[in-house]
């Protein structure tokens, strides 16, 4: 069966999410990730009725990113916890409007190494419970995604593929191929070790430095290790293609048929 390979709109990104589907979905998107940042989110929960109607319209499905750039639910400061939480319910019920399959979780990050990192994932572990409350009699999924690099990561990738083992099913894994390569993480074992409840993978490219979010086929990213490995444990989670803004949309195609070639099962 072919897969279908869906597109972030982070490319897009600060330009009307409406339109923006529209424009993936002319690039070939089989369903569209919406990053709920910059300023044509702003305030966006008044229009939500609005947009969540139009959106059904189209001949597409959905994921949800929440905010990325400025909300942590490990943060030292419990005011930006708690605001942090507030906007990821409130993407939650967004995503039930539109019956989104997932919304991406960043479970959050470590700044400074003089704050306790035992603490941080706690803190998060005690979110993820609440969110999984919230999200289950809307049918959303949660997708924890591997966040963080040069340090700000709360774990280990031995601590992340256990970090769910106490939590409800709600809630399953987003392998950031991009993030993990920064940390030198051996991808394919983390797909292993997580493929029963591997939701989903943010496929991108960088060169082990930065978190550029080049196209597949540009940075290190050991490409044929990965697809050997979806091949042989037989993983079928969604493939999101998450480029950097500005990235012209072309490439978003051809990360989609390279995905295509090299998954076929034919």
């Amino acid at each position: 069966m072919k897969r279908k390979i869906c597109y972030s709109d982070l490319p897009l990104v600060s330009k009307d999410p409406l339109k923006n589907v529209h424009d993936l979905i002319e690039y070939g998107a089989d369903k569209v990730e919406l990053l709920m940042d910059g300023e044509k989110w702003d305030d966006m929960e008044k229009s939500f009725k609005k947009l969540s109607s139009k959106l059904k319209e189209l001949p597409i499905g959905y994921t949800i990113h929440p905010p990325a750039w400025d909300i942590n639910l490990t943060s030292e400061n419990k005011a930006i916890r708690e605001a942090s939480f507030f906007e990821y319910k409130k993407a939650i019920e967004f995503a039930g409007m539109i019956q989104a399959s997932h919304v991406v979780i960043h479970p959050g990050f470590c700044f400074s190494p003089v704050f306790d990192k035992r603490l941080a994932k706690q803190r998060a572990e005690d979110y993820i419970h609440q969110l999984c409350e919230f999200a289950k009699p809307l049918n959303v999924k949660l997708a924890i995604e591997n966040v963080g690099y040069n340090g700000s990561s709360i774990f280990t990738q031995d601590e992340f593929t256990s970090f769910l083992d106490n939590i409800d099913e709600t809630a399953g894994y987003l392998l950031d191929i991009g993030h993990a390569n920064l940390n030198g993480w051996d991808i394919p074992q983390i797909m292993k070790q997580t493929k029963d409840r591997l939701i989903a993978l943010h496929v991108h490219d960088n060169n082990g430095t930065g978190d550029d979010h080049l196209p597949i086929g540009e940075g290190t990213v050991p490409w044929q290790e990965i697809f050997k490995t979806i091949h042989e444990q037989s993983i079928d989670c969604q493939l999101i293609l998450e480029y950097a803004p500005g990235t012209p949309l072309e490439k978003l195609r051809e990360g989609k048929e390279i995905l295509l070639k090299e998954l076929s099962t034919e």
